[in-house]
């Protein structure tokens, strides 16, 4: 059998991490599989469906690597098939018309609270038609529920789990407007698309059991089920706005990585022995659905900068270069890529994030004098700029390697009888206009003999 699974998210805002975490679940198991991955946006809550959530769902799932095999199918595009078997399930005594008011409906609601069972309309039983007398044009269409026994799921995450079958209600599938029901559309589009593993939360455990009854009725196949855990802050609460709980795109505006949030979102929840740092592939190659785990897990920033961290030092230097050059507002020197390449592990090895990364880096991207912090400018004494003056003219024409450079610096200072720490941090400030940044020698080997000495001499003036 051909696996193929789904995502399947309402576009009412944007993809927060517990749905982009669903979605690379079912990515990863497909293909995993060697089988489909599917992309619907069910978007049948037409009052809170909006097209900005749509583009945001997508450019999400884009910059994850985590659109479908094949175009998004559109839920309400759906409707008339929904109905369609709405109509059928009609026909075959499965599902029936309830003509409750909204009064009625209310004190139906209120007494099946009160006695502790599900909620089952009279207009069930075909023989309140005949005395009731109020069938009018207003009319819901509910699922007939049975009416003993037991439903089950063996549930790849969850095991088997059991509900009677008279604690479910008899759950509406179509309004009283004719527009079917998010519960009736899932399970026809599950079946049209040829769904055949539901990854999802384990809040729509309780759904599965509803929409099996609607498989049944068809007689379809009933596709496996797998609810995982859902995403806990730090504090064990449900995640939330205060644990950092944002859209994908603004971890991508912080300047995380998408292999790192792919590493990340794949660890919570699920794991392979003790790795904790992994690719895409290696995740698709070690993933076995029954090593997710029952409990949720929980989000953790500073777990997730540390993932970052690594994939950022994993990352091609060329391509991080291009990063911090795209984000320079102003022309860039000609030599910008090669002293960025130079210091790239040195860099990489003190940023957490892609933000991090391109902060203070103008000292490499454009030439000349640098922008000056007001401690750095407070090292550049008269005595300071003397010595920066003298080794600047004591530099030959070029220093080609790093121990070059060493042993001339060595040699400058022992002539003059100094001191690293009379050079190091005015140096320093003189070349890059902060007083931390990389090693001074890793930097004067970047930007090369003839740009140190331009700026010493500019600032010496």
């Amino acid at each position: 059998m051909a696996i193929v699974t789904r995502f399947a998210p309402s576009p009412t805002g944007y993809l927060h991490l517990g749905g982009a975490r669903t979605a690379l679940f079912n990515y990863v198991f497909a293909k995993s599989q060697g089988g489909k991955y599917l992309l619907r946006i069910e978007d049948t809550d037409k009052a809170r469906s909006t097209s900005d959530a749509i583009h945001a769902i997508h450019e999400g799932l884009s910059w994850l690597g985590l659109e479908g095999d094949a175009p998004a199918v559109m839920q309400s595009e759906q409707e008339a098939r929904h109905r369609e078997v709405a109509a059928t399930l009609l026909e075959n005594g499965h599902a029936y018309r309830c003509y409750l008011s909204d009064a009625q409906l209310d004190t139906l609601r209120q007494k099946a609270k009160e006695d502790g069972v599900a909620l089952r309309s009279p207009w069930r039983d075909p023989a309140y038609h005949d005395t009731s007398g109020e069938q009018n044009d207003d009319f819901v269409i509910r699922l007939r529920m049975p009416d003993e026994g037991d439903l089950s799921i063996s549930d790849l995450v969850q095991g088997k789990v059991t509900v009677t079958a008279t604690q479910l209600d008899d759950m509406v599938l179509c309004r009283s407007d004719g527009s079917p029901t998010y519960m009736l559309a899932v399970v026809v589009d599950d079946h049209d698309m040829g769904i055949t593993h539901i990854i999802r939360g384990d809040d729509h455990l309780n759904n599965a059991f509803r929409q099996m009854v609607i498989y049944q009725a068809m007689g379809w196949d009933i596709p496996d089920f797998a609810h995982i855990p859902l995403i806990h802050g730090q504090d064990g609460a449900k995640l939330s706005k205060r644990h950092g709980a944002v859209g994908i795109e603004s971890y991508r505006e912080d300047g995380y990585l998408p292999e790192a949030m792919i590493n990340y979102l794949m660890r919570l929840g699920w794991s392979h022995g003790d790795e904790e740092l992994f690719t895409m592939a290696q995740a698709i190659d070690w993933f076995d659905i029954a090593k997710v785990g029952k409990a949720p897990s929980r989000f953790d920033v500073d777990k997730l900068r540390s993932v970052n961290h690594h994939h950022l030092r994993e990352a091609s230097p060329d391509t991080l270069a291009a990063l911090i050059l795209d984000k320079a507002d102003a022309p860039v020197s000609e030599d910008a890529t090669s002293r960025l390449l130079t210091l790239m592990p040195l860099l990489t090895e003190r940023a957490m994030t892609l933000v991090e990364l391109c902060q203070g880096q103008d000292y490499l991207i454009y030439d000349g004098t640098p922008a000056m912090t007001e401690d750095a400018a407070a090292l550049l004494t008269d005595e300071a700029k003397g010595i920066l003056a003298e080794f600047a003219d004591s530099l030959p024409d070029a220093l080609d390697t790093l121990d070059q450079l060493k042993e001339h610096l060595n040699a400058f200072l022992e002539a003059r009888g100094l001191k690293m720490k009379h050079i190091g941090l005015p140096l320093r400030a003189a070349l890059t206009g902060t007083k931390q940044s990389p090693s001074i020698t890793d930097i004067i080997v970047a930007l090369g003999v003839k740009e140190v000495k331009r700026r010493i001499e500019s600032i010496c003036k």
